[in-house]
């Protein structure tokens, strides 16, 4: 029978990943519930022996880089997402087109579609912020998200200049809203007090931007099947 050492290098390298990834996934649990959340939580958590975790991460700091370079990465990921599919719905859009929506598309469509594609990662998005007080620092969190919030303002900047967003608040404070909005909803989601798949939030976002109701549940079930979506009413 081989001993442990002689294993091969690429099977110990995969159980490795695997426990850094399992710590990962449990501390992002952990401090998304409960931001001071001490390493032996955590450890307990990812059914690891603390000596474990100290193996893969120094300390609380290591974890927390480690922790914010997942969660900048699911977040990159999805962006990218969200970037492909306006540039596919805009006929020709390059990818140095700005932050907004094509001149074709939606700006509704817009925000319903980067709302249903960051929902999956909502917990990375959600655990950044709670960790900015302290262990990132409001500064570094800002640069860390603020493609994402130039995103969501430049659709909102779009919107209401074609009158599909009430313009009573500018875009930056109406952006900041709706995150905020977003992320009580994803907190309900992750006390076990709601269940969404992302379409109920999308769809409250738009309602929160100031598109009715019946279009706004529209233009999400429009996004989930094939057909022209409805044009979202103008506000005057």
């Amino acid at each position: 029978m081989s001993s442990p050492t002689d294993r091969p290098p690429a099977r110990q390298r995969r159980r490795t990943r695997a426990t850094r990834a399992r710590i990962l996934d449990a501390a992002l649990r952990e401090l998304g519930r409960n931001p001071d959340s001490s390493l032996g939580d955590i450890a307990e958590a990812a059914g690891v022996a603390r000596r474990t975790l100290y193996t893969h991460f120094a300390g609380r700091a290591a974890l927390v880089r480690g922790l914010t370079e997942d969660a900048v990465r699911a977040i990159g990921h999805a962006m990218a997402d969200v970037s492909a599919l306006d540039a596919g719905s805009g006929s020709g859009r390059g990818a140095d087109a700005g932050s907004g929506p094509a001149p074709e598309d939606d700006p509704a469509s817009a925000l319903a579609r980067f709302v249903l594609t960051l929902w999956p990662v909502g917990d990375a998005y959600r655990t950044l912020i709670g960790l900015a007080p302290q262990d990132l620092g409001p500064d570094h969190l800002s640069e860390l998200l603020a493609p994402a919030r130039e995103t969501v303002a430049g659709i909102l900047a779009e919107g209401q200049r074609r009158g599909v967003f009430h313009a009573v608040v500018p875009p930056g404070p109406l952006s900041a809203a709706v995150e905020a909005h977003l992320l009580a909803l994803l907190g309900t989601v992750n006390a076990g007090i709601w269940a969404d798949d992302g379409s109920g939030a999308a769809t409250s976002a738009l309602i929160a931007a100031g598109v009715d109701s019946a279009t706004a549940t529209a233009t999400v079930r429009g996004l989930h099947a094939p057909g022209p979506l409805p044009a979202a009413r103008r506000h005057h």
